[in-house]
């Protein structure tokens, strides 16, 4: 594990450095031109890094420390007052406390070189031969993308020298901490439902996972919402960068969630029993009718 981690630093280095690289080769550009091409060189050399140790799991960690940088190189901008400005200090605090939270969680979870993605294993079988240059695309670059859009709402909120905190500020605020801490509640419980030798007694984990079958899910696009809050009532000329909380929520809507009930109903058949008891498949809802014997440890112990 100790080689596997190195080797996850290795390449995570030499990607910021190739990006740092890149960025000063373009410093003339938009600033946003800059981040853009940055954020695809780094994702290239994490995407060589995953072809040589065969592994499209090396890009897994990217989804959640590319926005760290990002958010500072919007406080480096000439027009910024960087960490000084009350704003700027409160977004970028809950960016860092996202990206150490969500890493975290990804580095306890993970099983060294040998473990891959169960979603990748399964596009390398239908994809064959074709398989790597489907992983650029789509498991590399097309989450780039959507963490890139994501973060343009921290474009216009970091990189100015606006101090006056509004209402919207502390909406915004709640909002991305709320989803900070549903998604690390959500992974908390379901670590302590697997490890529990008492859950055979119990049908699904208690909490968040009883009122929705992918709670960490929804913290995830909520946490992207909350960033675009900051956004619309400061600079209305910007709304424009919603796209970015609207591509993640589709991702997960319409693949991420998809994929992983069908997997859990392939794997597990009393999954779909779960499914009946807690309605909903993303947002936080209490069904108004429940039998939890309907469903056994089997099905729900193996969600996410």
């Amino acid at each position: 594990m100790v080689k596997a981690y190195l080797l996850i630093l290795t390449a995570y280095a030499l990607a910021g450095i190739t990006a740092i690289g890149a960025g000063m080769l373009l410093r003339a550009q938009s600033p946003l031109l800059v981040v853009g091409v940055a954020d695809l060189v780094a994702t290239g050399v994490i995407f060589l890094f995953s072809f040589i140790a065969q592994n499209s799991s090396i890009y897994d960690p990217y989804w959640s420390v590319a926005p760290v940088p990002i958010a500072l190189y919007w406080l480096l901008q000439p027009g910024s007052n960087g960490l000084i400005n009350p704003r700027h200090a409160l977004i970028f605090a809950l960016v860092c406390l996202w990206a150490i939270r969500l890493t975290a969680n990804w580095a306890s979870q993970w099983r060294g070189l040998g473990h891959e993605d169960w979603r990748y294993r399964d596009i390398k079988r239908q994809t064959g031969t074709f398989y790597w240059m489907v992983s650029l695309v789509g498991i590399h670059v097309m989450p780039t993308i959507l963490v890139f859009g994501g973060c343009l709402a921290l474009w216009p909120a970091l990189s100015d020298k606006n101090s006056h905190l509004t209402w919207l500020d502390g909406v915004a605020a709640l909002v991305t901490l709320t989803a900070i801490v549903i998604e690390a509640t959500a992974d908390l419980q379901m670590r302590r439902f697997r490890r529990d030798s008492a859950s055979k007694h119990r049908p699904f984990p208690s909490g968040l996972w009883s009122v929705s079958r992918h709670p960490n899910y929804f913290g995830e696009v909520l946490f992207w919402w909350g960033l675009y809050l900051f956004v619309p009532l400061s600079y209305p000329s910007f709304r424009w960068v919603v796209i970015g909380p609207l591509l993640i929520l589709g991702l997960f809507l319409g693949i991420s969630i998809p994929l992983m009930e069908r997997h859990l109903l392939a794997e597990h058949p009393d999954y779909g029993e779960y499914q009946r008891v807690v309605v909903s498949p993303f947002f936080p809802w209490i069904a108004s009718k429940r039998n939890p014997s309907l469903i056994n440890r089997g099905a729900s112990s193996s969600v996410e």
